[in-house]
């Protein structure tokens, strides 16, 4: 009887194999190499197509450029190369040779086999300060809002100052943040100054009387500057976060530089090209009213156009469109690109209670009428004058869709009209994460190296290797058959590690190297528990068999509690830190799941199919 303890069903078996190679399967991605590439992009008005790979293989000859090969992926075009130093040279190159309609950025290229990305495969993420990734710096054009804000106040002074009936001859901004008012007479200033001074404090006022000038002047306070400016910079941070979680990209960082400007880091990211397109658009969507009293092609060649009105082309043709800005894209908050049931793109868009009842009332009013979507960016072009950087900004708008009104429109509706999927799915992308405040201008792009060094992160990988290496060998020399049955469970636990962050998309950082290399500690203890436990039943003169069951049994209590208890600590590492911490406690969390399974069912898996089913005298268990 005591033969039949120590006995796995065969689906235990079966089901321990399917794991094991499941494991080999999705960790295998990390074995094969990544290559430096240029990504290719085209904008709204350029496609990537063979002509294009054309132009960039001979400009790329010209210049005497190798490259291993080049191929199209997802509306993309992507070259890849040797070295880093290749693929520097050939990007600018291919920037020259196609212009700006194009975008071209870095990236990497991985070289995982289709079948294997056809299962989900795909190599592990890694962080920064491991693998590098892509570093854009942006300007951020603060200098727009603050003249926003003190336009806004502007109009806000002149309305208050005429709700409380006192009259001013002039109300005008001036530079450096200042707003002048003009009175005639001293009884009218002086009754200015009282309530500006109460209702305004974040401005300095003093009043100023010169030859019958009576002149009020406002100078807004260098905190409320410093504070504009400093949210103007919180909430483009706010966007670009949410944009690049858009993305799917994982541990970015996100950060303030200066006064204006803004550095994001992507570690590891795959789709560069998008991902500056994506990020630097300060795009936002406007719904106007057509103008269907006047006619938009005799007053485009008369080139005036009729009050409140603005001309814009609408596939090429002049259209009319009202001034009047019936809803804007920031009170979208919901944006999914899809198809419509006569099979074109179409985004289907869900508002916040924000406009949404003016744009229901202007909606209703106009049914029958045709309604104009305009896609609205802000384009930047930065310029080198007398050895100073001079950013200019051209506000570009473009009508993507005429409709006619239907009915009146509530909180959801479709906006179509639109050219390619892939214009549905950016323009849904950038209302989800909202429009920027304030232009931006990309001031630097470069492919970031391991923030850490190459020296760090080989002395990280040779601590697995040492730490897992002194492992194996001591459990072997102290624990003889038993501790290689171990040692094997080891190797299998940092496979399964592997194919877990590979599978969930986690990144690993240095610090979660760190956490690798304690998983193997930890895991190496359970096992260490088990044999000596084993050990103390036979030196109390129970069978080999009995020893062997009560070795397991009686230590996965032990084993269990130890790995609660940590696991607990690394749940409130994860909850309560960021970056690295998060990092490490990820690892651990995921290496405690591996080892119990590792470590208790597998290495009994083995025993039993070594030892288990026949009467045994001795085991090899060591010294």
């Amino acid at each position: 009887m005591a033969a039949l303890i120590n006995r796995y069903p065969l689906w235990k078996y079966i089901l321990i194999v399917v794991v094991i190679l499941a494991a080999f399967v999705y960790a295998a991605p990390n074995l094969y190499p990544e290559f430096p590439a240029v990504q290719i992009m085209g904008t709204a008005s350029a496609m990537v197509d063979e002509e294009v790979l054309a132009k960039t293989q001979a400009a790329l000859e010209k210049a005497d450029i190798k490259y291993r090969d080049a191929q199209f992926q997802n509306q993309t075009l992507l070259f890849r190369f040797d070295s880093t130093d290749v693929q520097l040279k050939a990007k600018e190159m291919i920037q020259q040779a196609l212009g700006d309609n194009y975008l071209v950025a870095l990236n990497l290229s991985n070289t995982t086999p289709a079948w294997l990305k056809s299962i989900g495969a795909a190599p592990m993420k890694l962080g920064l300060d491991l693998r590098g990734g892509v570093h854009f710096l942006l300007q951020v054009d603060v200098d727009s809002v603050m003249k926003q804000r003190i336009e806004g106040d502007l109009r806000g002074i002149g309305q208050a100052l005429r709700g409380e009936h006192i009259r001013y001859s002039g109300i005008t901004r001036r530079s450096n943040n200042q707003i002048i008012l003009q009175f005639r007479t001293q009884e009218a200033l002086n009754d200015a100054y009282r309530f500006v001074v109460r209702r305004y404090g974040e401005f300095t006022w003093e009043r100023h009387v010169n030859n019958g000038d009576f002149v009020l002047q406002g100078v807004l306070l260098p905190p409320a500057i410093i504070k504009t400016k400093q949210e103007i910079l919180e909430q483009a941070m706010n966007t670009l976060r949410n944009r690049v979680n858009e993305l799917g990209v994982s541990e970015a960082i996100v950060q303030q530089q200066g006064e204006s400007r803004v550095s994001v880091d992507l570690p590891g990211i795959q789709d560069t090209a998008e991902a500056k397109n994506i990020l630097g658009k300060t795009a936002t969507l406007e719904f106007r009213l057509v103008d269907v009293e006047h006619d938009a092609t005799l007053a485009a060649r008369e080139g005036v156009a009729p009050p409140e009105t603005h001309f814009y082309t609408y596939h090429e043709r002049p259209i009319l469109l009202k001034d009047d800005i019936i809803l804007r894209g920031s009170s979208v908050v919901s944006a999914t690109s899809g198809f419509g049931e006569d099979g074109r793109p179409n985004v289907s868009v869900r508002l916040s209670g924000t406009g949404e009842s003016r744009f229901t009332k202007a909606t209703a009013e106009n049914v029958g009428k045709p309604m104009a979507v305009v896609y609205v960016d802000i384009k930047s072009t930065p310029k080198v004058e007398n050895g100073k950087q001079i950013i200019s900004y051209q506000t570009q708008k473009t009508v993507i869709s005429v409709a006619t009104i239907q009915q009146a429109l509530g909180n959801s509706f479709q906006i179509t009209g639109l050219s390619s999927p892939n214009e549905a799915k950016t323009l849904a992308l950038l209302l989800r994460a909202g429009a920027l405040p304030a232009p931006v201008t990309y001031i630097e792009e470069r492919q970031v190296g391991p923030s850490l060094g190459e020296q760090n992160i080989r002395q990280g990988i040779l601590s697995i290797e040492v730490g897992m290496g002194s492992v194996v060998i001591f459990m072997a020399i102290y624990y003889g058959v038993m501790g290689l049955i171990a040692d094997l469970a080891l190797v299998m636990n940092l496979v399964l590690v592997v194919a877990l962050l590979s599978l969930l998309g986690a990144t690993l950082t240095l610090p979660g190297i760190a956490g690798l290399v304690l998983t193997v500690a930890m895991a190496a203890d359970a096992n260490v528990l088990i044999f000596e436990r084993i050990r103390e039943e036979i030196r109390r003169g129970v069978g080999i068999q009995a020893s062997i069951h009560a070795g397991y049994e009686r230590a996965f209590v032990t084993i269990l509690d130890a790995n609660l208890t940590t696991l607990i600590v690394m749940m409130i590492l994860f909850s309560l830190g960021s970056g690295m911490v998060k990092g490490i406690a990820i690892t651990i969390t995921i290496g405690l799941l591996t080892s119990m399974f590792t470590a208790i069912t597998g290495t009994r898996a083995v025993v039993n199919l070594i030892y288990g089913g026949r009467s045994l005298k001795r085991i090899s268990i060591g010294i």
